[in-house]
C-alpha cells in the first residue's frame, strides 16, 4: 500500500504527536498534525520533533487545525483519529471526519479510516460512516511510547474490506516496522485486557496489603527480576490514571470472565483521580517525584493508608534477594526455583501473580485473539514483559506449570477455567525469558 499522505486527528495529545512522527520518520509520511487549536498543533510538532530530533521527520510534518479538516481528508490516504477514551468526545470527531469525507466521496473511497482507540467498540465508530465508506474503517492500536513499544494491534469490524485490511497491516509490519497482532473487536482488545487485569488487581493488592506498605510493597514484589521491564503499579503512573480506569471500566462492564472483579477499580485511585493526581503527566499520582532545594530528586509514593506521600522504601525481601543473586549468576533455573518453593508472604503474591498473568492470558486468547502465540506478541512488544508461554518455560514447562496451578491456585478457579482444556492448546514461545527477567529491582 503506497501512503503518501497521513492525517492525524487529535495530534495534540501524547499518542497523537507521537504516532504522528512514527507515520513521518518509519513512513516518511506528509503528516497533517489536526487539534482544535492551531496553536496546539504546531507546538505538538516541536514536541515530537524533540523526542526524536530529525529534521526530516520535522519537514514532514504539517499542523492544522478543525477548519482545515476536510482538505487534509480529502487528500489523506489515512486518516487516524487519536481523541481521549472518552465515546462522546470520539463520536462527534468522528462524525466530523465521515461528513468530510462524505463530501469527498471519489477522492476517498481508498483512504483508509482508523481509530487508536485503547478498547472502544471499533464497530460502533465505523457505524458513524455513511455504509459505502464502513468497509474503510478500522482499528488501529498502537501502545505507548511507540518509539520502543512496537506494538500494532489491528481489528477490523464486519463491515471492514479484508483486501484493504491486509494491505494496511502489511504497511505497518513492513514500512513501519511494528509487530502487528489482529484480534476481534472486544474491550480493550488483549494486550490492554491482559496487562490492566495484572495491574488492576496490583492495586487492589496495594489497598489489601496497605499495613505492609502498599504501592510500592507490591512493585517491589513485582519487579524486573519477575520479567517486567516497569513495575505494575508504576506503569499505571506512567500511562494515566484517568486512562487506566476508564480501560478497567469498560472491561468490568462488558467482559464476563473469570477475572471479572479485578477490573473494580479501588477507591484510593478514584480519589487520586477526582484530585486530578493522574500520574506522571499531571507530576502527581500513585508516585511522585520531588526536587529537594539541592536539586536532588526525592521518590515518593501514595501512602494508601495514611492518604498522604511518603518517600519510597527499599524493601529488601529474602526471596528476591536470592533469586536476584541467582540471576546475577545467569542461574535462571534456581532463581525460579527459589520462586516455587519459598513459602513467605512476598514469595507466594509474586507467584500466584505469574501464574494468574500465564492463566488469564491463555483465556483472553481464546476469546479475543486468533492464534496461542498473539498473547505472547501483545506482552512482548506492548508491555515489554515477559510473554505468558515463556513464563511456562521459565517456570519450568507446561507439566511443572500445571502442577504448580494445581497447588497454589483455587480449586474452585481451576474447575471454572478447564485447566486441562486450556493447557492444551500450549506451544513453545518464540521469545526467550531470560530477555525479560533481569537481575534488578
Amino acid at each position: 500500500m503506497d501512503v503518501k499522505t497521513i492525517t492525524v486527528v487529535g495530534a495534540n495529545g501524547t499518542m497523537g504527536r507521537n504516532v504522528s512522527a512514527i507515520f513521518a520518520a518509519f513512513g516518511n509520511a506528509k503528516v497533517y498534525m489536526v487539534s482544535r487549536d492551531l496553536k496546539k498543533s504546531e507546538e505538538a510538532k516541536e514536541k515530537a520533533y524533540q523526542s526524536v530530533r530529525a529534521e526530516s521527520v520535522k519537514n514532514n510534518m504539517f499542523p492544522a487545525d478543525y477548519a482545515m479538516l476536510e482538505q487534509c481528508v480529502a487528500e489523506s490516504d489515512v486518516v487516524f483519529e487519536s481523541l481521549s477514551e472518552n465515546w462522546e468526545v470520539k463520536a462527534a470527531v468522528t462524525r466530523l471526519v465521515a461528513d468530510a469525507a462524505s463530501r469527498h466521496i471519489e477522492q476517498c473511497r481508498n483512504t483508509v479510516f482508523c481509530t487508536g482507540t485503547s478498547g472502544l467498540s471499533i464497530t460502533g465508530l465505523s457505524e458513524l460512516y455513511p455504509e459505502e465508506l464502513r468497509g474503510n474503517y478500522m482499528g488501529m492500536h498502537f501502545f505507548n511510547p511507540p518509539y520502543t513499544m512496537i506494538l500494532c494491534e489491528m481489528i477490523p469490524t464486519q463491515y471492514t474490506d479484508h483486501k484493504m485490511f491486509e494491505a494496511i497491516k502489511i504497511y505497518c509490519r513492513e514500512v513501519l516496522r511494528r509487530t502487528v497482532v489482529e484480534v476481534k473487536d472486544s474491550p480493550a482488545f488483549l494486550g490492554n485486557r491482559i496487562g490492566f487485569q495484572f495491574i488492576n488487581e496490583a492495586l487492589q493488592y496495594a489497598e489489601k496489603y496497605k499495613y505492609n506498605g502498599g504501592i510500592d510493597y507490591i512493585d517491589a514484589i513485582l519487579g524486573s527480576f519477575t520479567g517486567r521491564n516497569m513495575a505494575p503499579l508504576l506503569t499505571s503512573n506512567f500511562v494515566g490514571l484517568d486512562v487506566h480506569k476508564a480501560i478497567v471500566d469498560n472491561l468490568y462492564e462488558n467482559t464476563k470472565d473469570f477475572a471479572h472483579d479485578t477490573f473494580i477499580l479501588p477507591d484510593f485511585v478514584q480519589k487520586l483521580i477526582n484530585e486530578d493526581n493522574l500520574g506522571r503527566k499531571t507530576g502527581a499520582g500513585l508516585y511522585k517525584t520531588l526536587i529537594h532545594d539541592s536539586g536532588a530528586k526525592i521518590r515518593q509514593v501514595y501512602d494508601v493508608e495514611r492518604g498522604t506521600y511518603r518517600n519510597v522504601m527499599k524493601y529488601t525481601f529474602p526471596f528476591a534477594e536470592t533469586m536476584l543473586d541467582s540471576l546475577k549468576e545467569g542461574d535462571y533455573d534456581r532463581a525460579m526455583s527459589v520462586l516455587k518453593t519459598n513459602r513467605s508472604l512476598e514469595a507466594e503474591i509474586c507467584l500466584y501473580f505469574l501464574l494468574k498473568y500465564v492463566l488469564y492470558s491463555l483465556r483472553a486468547t481464546e476469546l479475543v485473539g486468533y492464534d496461542i502465540h498473539s498473547a505472547d506478541d501483545v506482552m512482548a512488544a506492548g508491555f515489554n514483559w515477559c510473554p505468558p508461554l515463556a513464563m511456562i518455560q521459565a517456570l519450568g514447562g507446561a507439566y511443572a506449570f500445571e502442577s504448580l496451578c494445581r497447588e497454589r491456585m483455587d480449586v474452585e478457579l481451576l474447575d471454572r477455567i478447564d485447566l486441562k482444556h486450556l493447557l492444551q492448546r500450549v506451544e513453545p514461545s518464540k521469545y526467550d525469558y531470560r530477555k525479560f527477567i533481569k537481575a534488578k529491582r
